[in-house]
């Protein structure tokens, strides 16, 4: 319980002290955000503080800030530690540094910024991975809440025909969310998502305690063996999991409770409906502190199930969590709640990806033939990808690493975009731009290596995929320095 009890007053003193510094650095003031300069009662609509703070919260969180950390829990007590530190020094900063930056660019989205600051090219191949990205949104945000109402509220085991019901009629609701602005409506309550999602966590974290749930802490009498070599503790199979290495697996399973470039996209949406600069520290970097305290409860509450003895497998166990520490009525509202919240991230998901694919390829969507016949290519390989993951045995393993990696690179885009903005900020320090030079750099190492060394990728020997990514990050930060210098050489940014 101990390294529990640290890696959260890491994760919430961290986050107020390293929270201050970064705003600091970026210096909000009083000027006109998009917000009030473009009102249009369409796109530029001025919110509440905490309205805008629980929207983009149901935004970032889905089932990421859950799953990822029921999975990362597996390596041990290490996670408790690593959670939070992340989270503060590399996930609170990107989103909100993304956010502000979209609010000083009149509004701009994330491919609008990466083509200011990183140039035409990779802005193009952004695009691939943006939209690769999207389309894994879409397949897991339609698996993991199809699997949570078939197994908890259905009580259906294994693959039927009930089964794909419910994922038809979720892909169902994606379809239309896809084609026309549905989601204009469903925003009118996702505050209310965004209150059961914290109501939940909060249910959950008192119960870790009243259960007397058993928490492992750290074993240092070995020294720092076991901070990073360290095999899982189970699975659903009850294996030990030897020859998993801690870095880079651990930090691709857990993704989004750490950092997570979908987050990024939903920031600068929210971007456009923030009234002063002052409110982001709240809005965005709290958010995402806010999403880090949800993946430590879940993480404790995972262990402790776990320790009791279950073997079940992801989606299993937030419906042993919830209905062992909330009882059955609590329990239901929390599954309610998780399945919920990731629908109202793949609408949005896909929906942006053919906005995207639309724009990079100059297909006019005022036709409804373009939106029909487009909508229709982003949701075969969707459909696909489901399929695969649904029928394979390690299928949901394949599809949430697949997703986490492809989460992490739009990370590593966004992280190289405020590099080179940061290096060109009018009255920033000369060091601003290490704030997110660094956290870029250890996720190209992570997304590098990890895909160098695992069976869904090249299949390399760990250590050369170490060589190689090292090689990679060099040659990031030398590219970066140098764009930033020749970027601030011609542009001043405020």
């Amino acid at each position: 319980m101990t390294t529990f009890l640290v890696g959260m007053a890491i994760l919430l003193v961290g986050g107020f002290l390293y929270g201050k510094f970064v705003q600091g650095i970026f210096k909000p003031d009083d000027r006109p955000t998009p917000a009030t300069k473009f009102q249009d009662g369409v796109d530029f609509v001025p919110m509440t503080k905490f309205r805008n703070a629980l929207i983009n919260l149901l935004n970032i969180a889905g089932t990421g800030p859950i799953f990822g950390p029921i999975q990362g829990i597996l390596f041990g007590p290490i996670a408790f530690l690593t959670i939070p530190i992340g989270c503060v020094i590399s996930g609170a900063t990107h989103d909100y540094l993304c956010g502000m930056m979209s609010l000083r660019q009149n509004g701009a989205q994330m491919p609008g910024i990466v083509n200011k600051f990183l140039g035409g090219k990779t802005y193009r191949v952004y695009n691939v991975f943006l939209c690769l990205l999207m389309l894994l949104v879409g397949a897991v945000f339609t698996y993991t809440p199809g699997d949570l109402f078939a197994n908890q509220i259905m009580g259906i085991q294994g693959v039927n025909m009930w089964t794909w019901i419910i994922y038809a009629v979720i892909l169902g609701y994606y379809l239309i969310a896809t084609l026309f602005p549905i989601d204009k409506i469903i925003g009118r309550i996702y505050p209310i998502f965004g209150a059961i999602l914290l109501l939940s966590a909060v249910g959950v974290l008192v119960g870790i305690f009243a259960k007397g749930y058993i928490l492992n802490d750290i074993d240092l009498s070995q020294g720092m063996k076991g901070l990073f070599d360290v095999y899982p503790m189970w699975d659903a199979a009850g294996n030990t999991g030897v020859g998993t290495k801690f870095i880079p697996v651990f930090f691709v399973t857990v993704a989004c409770g750490i950092t997570s470039g979908f987050h990024s996209t939903q920031c600068t949406l929210i971007g456009r409906s923030v009234t002063t600069e002052k409110e982001g520290n709240f809005t965005f970097y709290w958010m995402m502190i806010l999403e880090g305290v949800i993946a430590m409860i879940w993480a404790a509450a995972a262990m402790g199930i776990y320790n009791k003895g279950s073997l079940s497998g992801t989606t299993a166990v937030v419906g042993e969590v919830a209905k062992d520490l909330l009882g059955p009525i609590g329990g239901l509202v929390a599954i309610l709640g998780v399945i919920v919240l990731p629908i109202t991230s793949g609408d949005t998901a896909l929906r942006s990806c053919r906005l995207m694919i639309a724009d990079s390829l100059h297909i006019s969507q005022k036709e409804k033939r373009n939106r029909i016949m487009l909508t229709l290519c982003i949701f075969v390989p969707v459909i696909a990808i489901l399929v695969f993951a649904k029928l394979n045995a390690e299928g949901f393993n394949i599809l949430w690493r697949y997703f986490a990696w492809a989460n992490q690179t739009i990370a590593v885009f966004a992280f190289a975009a405020i590099t080179v903005y940061l290096q060109a900020k009018k009255g920033a320090p000369k060091y601003a731009f290490l704030i997110s030079l660094l956290p870029g750099s250890f996720y190209l190492f992570i997304i590098s290596s990890f895909l160098l060394s695992q069976s869904i990728g090249f299949g390399l020997p760990l250590t050369i995929s170490y060589v190689i990514a090292a090689v990679l990050v060099v040659l990031y930060i030398i590219v970066l320095m140098h764009a930033g210098r020749k970027y601030a050489a011609k542009n001043s940014e405020e």
